[in-house]
């Protein structure tokens, strides 16, 4: 509901009135119960717009006065009308314009009643500076002038809290106080403020601006910067044609390193001392080529540093699909180093500990599994299994078969899979004390990892189906033959939280026969 106001303007005051009610729409609701001869009734809730003082229709009303009943209180489930009445469960009821204005707060009433008097010189002095009505007081606007200025930064007054002065919410015309960078390069996503620089993400770009200084260049063309009183200096480009896109929930910083994304450009990025590089290429490029087309406009890409590890870590969440990547770029190895089985909403870190959000609920990871009671690789509640996926491929250009597999560390892995290019090998159980006889001769039978010198070992048995030509093919032989293979390997948590190392993995390999 909303009013439009009567101005007359005199002297040395404006007399304003309520002139009358707008806004107000018709609406129908069903009765879900109704008691002979009583004023209250339960309406459905389609009756939503109901305003105070609407006229009440029904098919059923024969009154000679009117077809109507005006009732007096908006309460979409007791609705008192002037006089008991009795209307039936079928009828539809209608709502329709208002009538009565009793009450409603400063309602006009017809005739010259009503005014309201507000002083228009500053303070009511006399001669004081007197105020005009403006040109908003008696025109109505139809055509809205807000500019969405997406390239722009506007500033505002001062706040100093020593003095208790706060002109943040000034905005003066007077001064220059905005600063437009190029729209070619897309809307403004995200502003960082690092020491006295303001880094600006656009699309398409990423710049640098100024704080409380300016530059001005000598003859040479060399830079110099001074202070001066411009909130806003100049704006400064950074060397390559990259940008955030629409994802600034990417960004992530760690000291003087930035981290974010341009999926446009399908490149992961970081902005630091030295420039804009593109870490995406670490090894990476053909997979963000692929993934990061994926995102779309309404995908997100989840950004954040781990503190605990030192890594960024970056959550990959195409639209439409429960499929998703969250991995790991480690700067002490200039890589891509690990992926994760969680799906963030949002991810942080404070106080040397890694923190992410699902479904307005915060986690910690890294948390010690004796004091929690949360076994290693539980995230948001689910458990999986931690694996390692390696590939071999020594002396790339000789076709070999694999024998043996060999690995250090924790017991309790297992090899989840094996194949090379042509051929495939069947899973190798983890390993199992043996402290019997009875328990030694089993294993002989048992196709899992071996201990001997604190190293694991296991035989590769080839499970390819027959090839049409093989003079021996198959499980008939033991390893796989193939220019490379890839291996997985898979450590099943147990019920006690335990924690599983794996140093090395390597396999015995001699030259192909074929």
């Amino acid at each position: 509901m909303a009013a439009i106001l009567e101005l007359k303007y005199f002297n040395s005051f404006w007399l304003k009135k309520l002139d009358t009610i707008v806004e107000v729409e018709n609406t129908t609701a069903n009765l879900v119960s109704a008691v002979v001869d009583s004023t209250d009734l339960e309406l459905t809730a389609a009756n939503a717009n109901i305003g105070v003082g609407q006229l009440v229709t029904w098919p059923s009303q024969l009154d000679d006065e009117g077809p109507y009943y005006i009732y007096k209180i908006t309460d979409p489930t007791n609705i008192i009308l002037t006089e008991e009445v009795s209307i039936p469960v079928t009828d539809l009821i209608t709502f329709g314009p208002i009538q009565d204005f009793t009450y409603i707060p400063a309602a006009y009433e017809a005739g010259e009643t009503d005014w309201y008097v507000e002083e228009a010189r500053i303070r009511g002095g006399y001669n004081n500076t007197n105020v005009d009505l403006g040109v908003k007081a008696y025109i109505v606007e139809d055509n809205i002038n807000q500019q969405h200025r997406i390239s722009s930064l506007i500033y505002s007054g001062v706040f100093n809290s020593r003095t208790g002065v706060n002109n943040t919410n000034q905005f003066s015309v007077a001064d220059d106080i905005t600063r437009s960078l190029d729209p070619s390069l897309g809307s403004i996503q995200k502003l960082y403020a690092e020491d006295t620089n303001l880094i600006i993400f656009q699309e398409s770009k990423v710049s640098r601006a100024l704080i409380d200084k300016d530059a001005i260049y000598s003859a040479e063309g060399q830079p110099m910067t001074t202070s001066g009183a411009q909130v806003i200096g100049q704006v400064q480009q950074y060397a390559g044609n990259y940008g955030i896109s629409t994802n600034p929930e990417s960004f992530a910083v760690y000291g003087y390193r930035k981290y974010f994304t341009d999926k446009n450009q399908n490149t992961v990025l970081r902005l630091s001392q030295d420039g804009i590089t593109e870490i995406s290429a670490y090894g990476m490029l053909d997979y963000f080529r692929d993934n990061l087309s994926l995102i779309g406009n309404s995908g997100r890409i989840i950004g954040g540093w781990d503190m605990y590890n030192k890594q960024y870590v970056l959550s990959l969440q195409p639209p439409n699909t429960d499929e998703y990547q969250t991995l790991a770029f480690d700067e002490d190895c200039t890589g891509w180093t690990s992926r994760f089985s969680f799906k963030p909403d949002l991810s942080a870190s404070l106080r040397n500990n890694f923190y992410t959000f699902k479904e307005g609920n915060i986690w910690r990871h890294y948390a010690d599994p004796i004091a929690s009671g949360v076994n290693y690789c539980n995230f948001y509640g689910d458990q999986y299994d931690a694996t390692v996926t390696l590939v071999f491929n020594p002396e790339v250009s000789m076709s070999k078969n694999f024998n043996t597999l060999n690995y250090e560390g924790s017991g309790g892995w297992a090899l989840a899979e094996l194949y090379s290019n042509s051929d495939i090998a069947i899973p190798i159980l983890k390993s199992s004390d043996a402290f019997t006889l009875s328990e030694i001769e089993n294993q002989l039978f048992t196709n899992n990892f071996k201990r001997k010198e604190n190293k694991y070992f296991g035989t590769i048995i080839n499970n390819t189906p027959a090839t049409y030509g093989e003079v021996i093919y198959g499980n008939s032989m033991n390893g796989i033959k193939g220019f490379f293979s890839t291996v997985k390997m898979v450590f099943v948590n147990p019920a006690t939280p335990t924690a599983a190392e794996l140093y090395s993995v390597s396999s015995n390999y001699v030259m192909s026969s074929y």
